[in-house]
């Protein structure tokens, strides 16, 4: 998901997203410790989604718009 996609989300719809996220994140973790994860190169892109995200969010609360 791209930002600017996130920007057309509510504040409410991205903070749902980053805990999904989350939790994807977790389950991913989880399947590499046990050595049933098929792609590791997901693990980065939920991260770099949960800092999206997050991004958005801090932009929010700043004002920042861009």
């Amino acid at each position: 998901m791209k930002a600017k996609e996130l920007r057309d989300l509510t504040t409410a719809e991205i903070e749902q997203k980053v805990s999904g996220f989350k939790e994807e994140l977790f389950n991913l973790r989880f399947q590499l410790a046990t050595g049933q994860l098929d792609n590791p190169t997901r693990i980065s892109v939920v991260r770099k989604e949960i800092a999206r995200a997050k991004t958005v969010l801090r932009q929010r609360e700043l004002g920042i718009t861009s």
